[in-house]
């Protein structure tokens, strides 16, 4: 690397500058405090740690975003962390050891091998929150809340959610038995929308047709919670009582969608049973946030109960989480930039100076000069200058 490139950073890698650095400061804070306001405990995990914990539970399918390098120490392999939600879990699991409801949340940087998604990078600052010991849907419903409040805070505008269960797919496959291949390829064929090859799947398979036919419709439905009446009614008419933990599942879907319907009037909902990320771990409801030109979720959660099994306690979790840059850059878009202002002060250790600098800083921005070639303060609209024998604040 020669001397004129050293100050490039790694591709998908970069670094928060100002003023963009103080908005996402600013986001963060008015985040926690809501969060905490709510009963969210802050937790802070390490940025490493060994790889068998990092990748289980929920982060079975984080091993190809994950960093990993060899402890010096011990000889282990560690891993960078590619999504804080397996530590919340651990933590909650091992280390608080509560059998109450335990409430965490949390917003620190993790490390990503690619970038999610076109619009983010490698290094997102992911901020959220999770929800242990607690089945119910009232527990689902204070998290999507909290995602919605969330990106209020954050100023997103106009925003849609897309709702799912992970029990409607994975009991018609179940129910289905369609072997190993067949079932991959329909996986495939649904996470890409692709209708002509569901089509073409279920005319070339020996049994499970209907299903096939039923799981291609997932790609279309969308709209109001009665877009789910139809998905339901095809299940009845199968007939079959194997299918009832499908029907229980549509049920508690379109429940919580007119949950949060009422919770949220202006929030506009959709069904995407497309969208089958953390299907492996996922077990109930899910939920992802856009806003309009943004082909990516925003921020997404859902329930994922008895991933603390692998940590030696089973314990029912929800939750959901967000990149704090992208939100912030988000925000930016939709609102012109704040100007920030600023008092400039001259130089000098004169104690009535100083005292009336301290005093203009319990609620202004104030920067002092350092000396008379100290005259170019970015930001500073107003000027202490003293008349009279006293300071006072004049328009720049």
């Amino acid at each position: 690397m020669t001397v004129s490139n050293r100050w490039l950073l790694p591709d998908g890698v970069d670094e928060l500058l100002p003023p963009e650095a103080w908005a996402v400061e600013h986001m963060r804070r008015a985040m926690l405090d809501h969060y905490a306001a709510c009963g969210y405990e802050l937790v802070t995990p390490p940025l490493i740690e060994f790889l068998d914990s990092l990748l289980t539970g929920t982060g079975n399918n984080l091993d190809l975003q994950t960093f990993k390098l060899t402890d010096q120490l011990t000889g282990r392999m560690m891993g960078v962390r590619a999504d804080i939600t397996p530590q919340a879990a651990r933590i909650d699991a091992h280390l608080l050891k509560t059998d109450a409801v335990s409430r965490l949340c949390y917003v620190d940087t993790v490390l990503h091998t690619r970038p999610a998604h076109m619009l983010t990078n490698r290094s997102p600052m992911q901020i959220g929150c999770e929800l242990f010991g607690e089945t119910s849907a009232a527990a689902d419903l204070e998290v999507i809340s909290l995602m919605l409040e969330t990106l209020r805070i954050a100023g997103i505008q106009k925003v849609h959610v897309d709702l799912a269960h992970v029990g409607i797919y994975r009991g018609l496959m179940s129910f289905a038995n369609l072997g190993a291949s067949l079932e991959a390829q329909v996986f495939d064929a649904l996470s890409r929308k692709s209708i002509p090859e569901l089509d073409t799947l279920a005319a070339s398979a020996a049994k499970g047709s209907t299903i096939i036919h039923i799981i291609r419709d997932f790609a279309r439905l969308s709209g109001a919670t009665t877009a789910l009446n139809d998905l339901r009614a095809r299940v009845v008419d199968i007939g079959d009582h194997h299918l009832q933990t499908v029907i229980e599942a549509i049920d508690t879907l379109q429940s919580f969608a007119q949950e949060v319907a009422g919770r949220f009037p202006d929030v506009e909902l959709g069904f995407d049973f497309c969208e089958l990320r953390g299907y492996d771990y996922h077990t109930g409801v899910m939920f992802a946030a856009y806003a309009p030109g943004y082909g990516d979720a925003l921020a997404k959660g859902g329930r994922y109960d008895e991933v603390g099994k692998d940590f030696g306690r089973s314990r029912p979790a929800t939750g959901f989480s967000a990149d704090l840059k992208y939100l912030s850059r988000a925000a930016a878009e939709n609102k012109p930039a704040r100007k920030r202002g600023g008092i400039l002060a001259p130089a000098g250790d004169a104690p009535d100076l100083l005292a009336k600098i301290a005093e203009l800083r319990q609620t202004e921005r104030v920067v002092q000069q350092l000396s008379a070639r100290d005259t170019g303060i970015a930001g500073c609209d107003q000027r202490l200058v003293r008349e009279n024998d006293e300071w006072v604040v004049r328009p720049l």
